[in-house]
């Protein structure tokens, strides 16, 4: 094992660290957050900071950067109050990873990729057509943090489409057979196997061996 203490961390080639810190988290979500602006332009960028926060009511929190230089996405959110996150998948994610490059904001990621709008009768902001998980999210808090200056997005999930062939009979959704990505670090794109589902863990019940009868009867 190599060992890196907070100065060998603070002094190391920003790139370097940047990669070695995002992947020591392990793998993440791969998400693309729609979102349209007051003037109608359409944006689409990609996460992996979405997070599970609660299922009732049903929240998702997400991580935006500071705010130092425009984000279209955290502007356009304040500004309509929806938004949509749909989950990359096998076939979309190189066009996915583009959605991180930095366009104005009169300029939609939609036009320079291959992706495709689609809309609901209910939805503001586009879903990314042939994802296997799209969510309609109503905006709810933010919170900012002042030790870096990021901020916590936190909506609510109003509408949500699961591809049929995806969602089991107790609810679960196997993300697996819908070869969704999940993130290694910055780029590194991977599509997880199914393994296991276990069942819910209770405690053990603990089990006296003879030796330790007599001890606490002694």
């Amino acid at each position: 094992m190599k060992y890196f203490d907070k100065n060998y961390l603070a002094n190391l080639d920003h790139l370097y660290r940047i990669n070695m810190v995002n992947s020591s988290s392990g793998f993440k979500s791969a998400n693309l957050i729609a979102t349209k602006s007051k003037d109608g332009i359409s944006n689409v960028a990609v996460f992996s900071s979405v997070i599970h926060l609660g299922s009732n009511p049903p929240l998702l929190g997400f991580v935006t950067r500071p705010t130092t230089v425009p984000r279209n996405t955290y502007k356009n959110i304040k500004e309509t109050g929806f938004y949509t996150i749909n989950h990359v998948h096998e076939d979309i994610i190189e066009d996915a990873h583009h959605c991180s490059a930095k366009y104005d904001e009169s300029i939609s990621e939609f036009s320079m990729t291959n992706l495709e709008e689609a809309y609901d009768h209910a939805s503001l902001a586009p879903f990314v057509k042939g994802a296997p998980v799209q969510m309609h999210m109503q905006f709810k808090e933010e919170h900012h943090f002042k030790i870096n200056g990021t901020i916590m997005i936190i909506g609510e999930i109003i509408g949500l489409y699961i591809k049929e062939d995806l969602l089991k009979e107790d609810g679960f959704i196997d993300l697996a057979q819908g070869k969704v990505s999940a993130i290694n670090g910055l780029d590194g794109y991977t599509i997880p196997k199914l393994k296991t589902r276990l069942p819910y863990q209770r405690p053990k019940r603990t089990r006296l061996t003879k030796e330790k009868f007599d001890r606490i009867n002694t």
